[in-house]
């Protein structure tokens, strides 16, 4: 088995006298969705920052690509930071640029690739993402929020990453969008063999396209496939995937793959 994409080893964070993650430990593999699950306040952004750099841990190791970034100069850094890309809640566009000037960030911060070839290549992420070309030119304000959440999609994978980090991709979208889009991840991941974190409160998506569920529990982390996490005998699981929701989005799933095997 290839080496992990990324590897937590012994995380601790605190903020002040409060511990959020204790020891912590986490491996993602290479290709795979892994769906981070936890309940509210229990970590799962503050461990997205801290895989990207964003906050320094207060124990423990975290190896991104085969480089721990807290030993990196900024310079050492750059090269790691290209090779991910991430997708913050509603997109986290920037409000005054267009989509395609957004899109064109990483190129201008990363590259130094002709000003044709970029605009070239933000066509074709607009594209990969199912934008239609004038999407390109408007400002996130005259987008809907699925539609900004796709241009901030196509920003994320502007540089063809390795690693692709989407927080909360779903949220806000009704079930046809949601569905629509957590279809988008999955045909992304495949045709750009991209591994995939993803912190999601979504059952649905859980049941659709995570290849293994992290279920932040207790300052650590439960690792398993969805059946595997289903029978895991602590409390929260148990009420969140019991549920009216668990219940009828593992119903959605059992009923797909049979159809699948017939």
């Amino acid at each position: 088995m290839s080496a992990p994409v990324i590897r937590v080893r012994g995380l601790v964070t605190r903020f002040g006298s409060q511990t959020v993650h204790d020891g912590l430990e986490l491996d993602v593999r290479r290709g795979e969705i892994l769906a981070i699950v936890g309940g509210s306040g229990t970590g799962k952004s503050v461990l997205l920052r801290t895989i990207l750099g964003l906050k320094h841990p207060d124990g423990g190791t975290i190896e991104v690509l085969g480089r721990n970034l807290a030993d990196l100069d900024d310079e050492a850094r750059r090269p790691v930071l290209r090779r991910m890309g991430v997708l913050f809640q509603d997109g986290a566009l920037f409000s005054a640029r267009t989509v395609a000037q957004n899109i064109r960030l990483p190129f201008t911060e990363h590259t130094d690739l002709d000003h044709r070839l970029v605009t070239q290549l933000i066509r074709v992420k607009l594209a990969m993402v199912g934008l239609p070309q004038e999407a390109g030119s408007k400002i996130p304000a005259e987008l809907s929020g699925g539609m900004r959440k796709r241009a901030g999609l196509a920003r994320a994978i502007a540089l063809d990453p390795d690693v692709l980090f989407l927080d909360e991709p779903t949220a806000g979208l009704d079930p046809i969008g949601a569905a629509k889009f957590d279809e988008l991840i999955r045909d992304l991941q495949r045709a750009l063999s991209l591994s995939v974190v993803m912190i999601t409160h979504d059952v649905d998506t859980l049941c659709a396209i995570a290849d293994r569920i992290a279920v932040l529990l207790d300052k650590k982390m439960v690792v398993g496939t969805l059946d595997e996490i289903r029978a895991y005998p602590h409390p929260w699981v148990q009420e969140y995937f019991s549920g009216p929701r668990g219940r009828a989005a593992q119903a959605g799933h059992d009923a797909a793959k049979g159809r699948k095997d017939d």
